[in-house]
C-alpha cells in the first residue's frame, strides 16, 4: 500500500534488553534478511524467537515489502523482541491505520525490563551470602 508521497527506504529502530535492531523497509517481495542471513539461518533452533520476531508481519499479513535488519547486542530472545518492535514501527510508518491493531496486540510497546545491577557485597543482584549465626 505505498503511496506516491511515501519516501522509501523507511528506517525504524527497535530495542529490547540490551539488543538494538535497525530495520530498513523497501517495497519488494517479502524478503526478510537479518544481518545478511535469512530468518531460518539466523534463528536456527529457536522456533519461539523466530515466531516472536515475525509476529507483526503475520498479524498484519504483510508480504509486499522487503526488510533488511541489522541487530546487535543481547541474546536470542532480546534480539527477537527488538526485531518485533522495529518491524511494528516500520509498518505503522507506512500504514498508520495498522496502529490500533498492532497496539492492541502489544507490538508497539517497548518492554522496559532490564537486568538488575549487581550490588556490592552480594554474589548477585538480590542473592546474599549465607548468614552464619556463630
Amino acid at each position: 500500500m505505498p503511496t506516491d508521497t511515501q519516501n522509501f527506504p523507511i528506517w525504524s529502530t527497535g530495542r529490547r534488553k540490551t539488543s538494538v535492531a535497525r530495520v530498513r523497509m523497501m517495497p519488494g517481495t517479502g524478503q526478510l534478511l537479518i544481518n545478511d542471513k535469512s530468518l531460518d539461518d539466523y534463528f536456527v533452533g529457536h522456533v519461539r524467537a523466530k515466531s516472536e520476531a515475525t509476529a507483526p508481519l503475520n498479524h498484519t499479513r504483510t508480504t509486499s515489502y522487503d526488510f533488511h535488519i541489522t541487530v546487535e547486542g543481547g541474546g536470542v530472545q532480546g534480539q527477537a523482541g527488538a526485531i518485533k518492535l522495529g518491524l511494528s514501527r516500520a509498518l505503522v510508518e507506512v500504514n498508520p491505520s495498522l496502529r490500533p491493531s498492532l497496539h492492541k496486540e502489544g507490538f508497539l510497546t517497548r518492554d522496559p525490563r532490564m537486568v538488575e545491577r549487581k550490588k556490592p557485597g552480594q554474589p548477585k543482584a538480590r542473592r546474599r551470602f549465607q548468614h552464619s549465626k556463630r
